[in-house]
């Protein structure tokens, strides 16, 4: 059997020996609340029960229990006075505890997050317990619903990305920062133990400092950017650890144009964000996608097309996936994943029909009731700037979407501005405006867009647009369909993406729009609208035209 995603996971801090992904054909059981055996079988990890690629065919329900188990036998010798191992999970929805040789070891909360643990021996029994509430509860949860249709898909449950385990000495690097910018880096290390740290770039060793950041200076510096992502591969060695890792110069922010209108800044310079909304979806997978080339052919596809952003949309992907945005070159917006409970559509909805803005201190109308969850987004929200923040890639912030579990987004965008200096924050994306931070960000669907001039003087930008869609006869997930406009041709829809381009962004963009994100990337399930069908399969609109078009807009 093949092994899915045999690729060492973390690109951005690799060790290159003594490691393995767990992978593959675990049992599984689902418990009932009752502790009794529901249904039982063989799962292929980390495809979640609820995906097809699974092979295991079921919807977790609040009250059950997934148990999965498995033996490891790990192919490397293990010295415990020597060494360290750890076990990692990529991602496991919601609530995992995990078993060594039946004993607990860990308990994390959150499903889209990396945890570890460190283990003792190199062959054991692995047993995870997973629980999932769904939509019952306040937690992050993205677009999972338990009655899938429209712009909500069928949820999914368990763990959904890489399971692996690696060896260290005893002594060993945990984790870096890098902070870059046009002429070298800044990095600071936290490592176990006592000893000399060297970063080795382009033949050259430097100390660096047991405390604090080191300062990397580098001649002739040469800048990332989508259409040139250049990238500094260097090494670290610490006693007898030593991991792998790379860095791109590269500075964002917002600034004045030689009219005085607010841009968005790549570089010291006006550059203008033309992306895709994308939610990372994918037929018979879910959240997991077919294999790590899959996600290599969406980014190209996109690039092909001339997009230079990608808005990863209420989801955070696996490392591999922002290592691919670095290397081929795009830029990523990061949602944060959205929760709260069931929205209530006439408040969410009222912005997008009437201009209106509640406060965001309305926990109840928000449905932001619980305060647990609400820390606990909070909590997870700067755990992901943490875990992304060596992303070369990522220009953009997006804590909250469309009023989805929305609440205090002007304190919660400050600290994130406060935590990262070095991108940009999008605080609320689409509506329910708060009057602060340092955009305009709208949502237009149902009329043309048109440029207005922000009254706070913030840079204006156009965070969802479009919607455009077309049935494939073939290419179809479900019975419903769901599509802001449709369309029965190629032609009929590369036409009116032309000319919506046209006639609203490229005008737009010259007046002082900064970004256009269009919906979207690709279907999902029973959403067609868009540029490619689910299953991959089928570009649904005339490439070459729709690369003539973004041409235009980006000259």
């Amino acid at each position: 059997m093949n092994i899915p995603f045999p690729e060492y996971p973390r690109p951005q801090f690799e060790r290159k020996e003594n490691w393995v992904v767990l992978n593959g054909l675990w049992d599984l059981k689902v418990l009932s609340k009752e502790n009794e055996t529901i249904k039982e079988g063989k799962i292929l990890v980390p495809f979640s029960p609820e995906a097809e690629r699974s092979g295991f065919g079921h919807m977790t329900e609040p009250d059950e229990t997934l148990l999965y188990s498995t033996t490891v036998s790990l192919p490397f010798s293990f010295d415990g006075e020597k060494e360290r191992l750890f076990l990692h999970f990529g991602a496991v929805d919601y609530e995992a505890t995990v078993f060594i040789d039946g004993e607990e070891k860990t308990r994390h909360r959150g499903g889209y997050l990396p945890f570890s643990l460190e283990i003792d021996r190199k062959e054991f029994s692995l047993e995870v317990r997973v629980t999932d509430p769904t939509d019952t509860k306040e937690q992050e949860r993205g677009k999972q619903r338990r009655k899938r249709g429209g712009i909500w898909y069928t949820p999914q449950s368990g763990i959904w990305q890489s399971v692996w385990v690696e060896k260290t000495p005893k002594n060993y690097i945990k984790k870096m920062k890098l902070v870059p910018d046009l002429k070298g880096f800044w990095i600071s290390l936290d490592k176990e133990g006592e000893g000399e740290c060297v970063l080795t770039l382009m033949d050259k060793a430097y100390k660096l400092n047991d405390k604090g950041e080191t300062r990397i200076d580098i001649s002739s510096p040469h800048p990332w950017s989508p259409e040139d992502p250049y990238l500094y591969y260097f090494s670290l060695s610490f006693n007898e650890d030593k991991v792998h890792s790379y860095v791109g110069l590269r500075t964002f922010g917002v600034g004045e144009d030689d009219k005085g209108t607010k841009r968005l800044m790549l570089n010291g310079k006006p550059y203008f964000h033309h992306g895709l909304l994308d939610q990372g979806y994918w037929d018979g997978g879910l959240y997991t996608p077919f294999s790590d080339s899959a996600m290599v052919d969406d980014i190209k596809m996109a690039k092909s097309m001339g997009f230079n952003t990608l808005r990863k949309h209420i989801k955070v992907e696996s490392l591999r996936w922002y290592w691919h945005c670095d290397r081929l070159g795009i830029l990523v917006w990061q949602d944060m994943v959205s929760g709260g409970g069931n929205y209530f559509f006439p408040i969410i909805s009222a912005p997008l029909v009437l201009g209106s803005h509640l406060k965001d201190n309305h926990y109840f109308l928000l449905r932001r009731r619980d305060k647990e969850m609400r820390a606990e987004f909070e909590k997870n929200l700067y755990a992901m700037i943490d875990h992304l923040y060596n992303v070369t890639s990522i220009a953009m912030w997006v804590p909250f979407n469309e009023a989805w579990g929305q609440f205090d987004s002007v304190r919660i965008g400050r600290s994130v501005e406060e935590k990262d200096k070095t991108r940009t924050v999008d605080y609320a994306s689409g509506w329910l405006d708060q009057k602060a931070g340092s955009f305009k960000s709208l949502h237009v669907y149902f009329r043309p867009y048109s440029y207005r001039k922000d009254k706070l003087e913030r840079c204006v930008i156009l965070t969802e647009f479009g919607g455009y869609g077309r049935e494939i006869k073939g290419h179809r997930y479900g019975e419903d369909t769901f599509q802001y406009k449709g369309f029965n041709s190629e032609k009929e829809l590369t036409d009116a993406f032309v000319a919506m381009y046209e006639r609203d962004i490229i005008p737009a963009k010259a007046l002082g729009l900064s970004a256009a994100i269009y919906t979207q990337l690709s279907d999902v399930e029973d959403e067609l609208n868009g540029l490619i069908t689910y299953d991959r399969q089928v570009v649904k609109m005339d490439k070459n035209r729709v690369l003539e078009v973004s041409k235009k807009l980006l000259d």
